[in-house]
């Protein structure tokens, strides 16, 4: 087995899970050492792959003794690894969670949406953007690259996962206590999101929609700004609903072309590395569909009977895929 390069930090996460399924499958591997973060207990043994592997304590021996950390547990965790990194550490941070996103050092990575010759910065703390942002900015930039856009409008339809395993499990328990009329719990969404969506949470959601709303808008500024193909496209106006999905994102997206080049060029132009275009004759898209599938799928491309310069468009995204899949480009750039 290959020496253990790069530490995970909550590998028993939705996200720290993806990443190990993503370097066990590897080509070559990505060897991982397995930190503990949250409720995971230190010296549970586990599996990497096909090759037994311990969890190891949080600390600061075992975080030096790797080349790359990635933070894939909670804001929590990720905040006292940071902590034990302190301000110059010996070892490359990135970060899926945020924790150190307002931090001078850290730079918003995306790497599916970067130039090949985008210029790396091992010192800095590398967060990886939103899902949400990397789906939206490969769309986005692609279009742009063929056929200027004039405005575009997105609705973004958000799954449970994005809140770990508390959110999928609250959505689960909600759903069994409607059909048995029972009361529902709420600890992470504070209202009901069985079979219902939402614009927005509770007022005592520990973490508010807008948030995430906002920190997508942030994100997706930043990589739409970003040189190389596709760049200057404008920012959309976006809103985020909540659905009562358990994994995978969904996008409703209208865009108006400075000149409309028909849904055969647009699927022809599309069609590129990390996107799947689903031309007509194929089912469109779906969450379900694209779980565990790399990039983003793009179908359901119509015209506005209304706005002859226009195009709706649905994609389709696996949020936990695409955020491990960059997390990963990136520490293998970094190792």
């Amino acid at each position: 087995m290959l020496s253990p390069e790069i530490a995970l930090v909550g590998s028993e996460s939705l996200l720290g899970r993806e990443i190990r399924d993503l370097a066990a499958t590897a080509d070559p591997p990505l060897p991982l050492r397995l930190i503990a973060a949250d409720e995971e207990k230190s010296g549970t043994l586990t599996r990497l792959g096909d090759e037994p592997a311990i969890v190891e304590p949080l600390d600061l021996d075992t975080l030096s003794e790797s080349r790359a950390v990635l933070l894939a547990g909670s804001i929590e965790s990720s905040r006292a690894a940071l902590e034990l990194a302190g301000e110059s550490p010996d070892f490359a941070i990135v970060d899926l969670t945020y924790a150190a996103e307002e931090r001078a050092d850290a730079r918003l990575r995306a790497p599916m949406v970067e130039a090949e010759d985008e210029p790396i910065e091992p010192s800095a703390i590398h967060v990886i953007a939103h899902p949400a942002a990397i789906a939206l900015a490969l769309f986005l930039r692609r279009l742009q690259f063929h056929d200027p856009i004039r405005r575009s409008v997105i609705q973004i339809f958000a799954p449970a996962s994005e809140h770990g395993v508390k959110g999928v499990e609250e959505l689960q328990d909600q759903t069994v206590s409607l059909l048995s009329f029972k009361s529902l719990p709420q600890a992470v969404f504070d209202a009901q999101i069985g079979f219902t969506m939402l614009p927005k949470y509770g007022v005592e959601a520990p973490a508010p929609l807008e948030e995430s709303e906002l920190r997508i808008e942030r994100h997706l500024a930043s990589l739409l700004g970003l040189p190389g193909e596709g760049d200057g496209a404008p920012m959309p106006s976006l809103r985020l609903i909540q659905a009562p999905v358990f994994h995978g994102y969904s996008f409703s997206a209208w865009v108006e072309f400075e000149e409309n080049p028909g849904v055969e060029a647009l699927e022809n132009g599309l069609a590129f590395g990390a996107i799947d275009v689903r031309s007509g004759e194929l089912d469109p898209p779906n969450n379900v569909g694209q779980a565990g599938q790399n990039g983003i799928s793009i179908g359901a491309i119509a015209p506005d009977r209304n706005e002859p310069e226009a195009c709706w468009f649905w994609l389709a995204a696996d949020n936990l895929r695409l955020a491990a899949e960059n997390a990963v480009m990136v520490a293998r750039q970094l190792v």
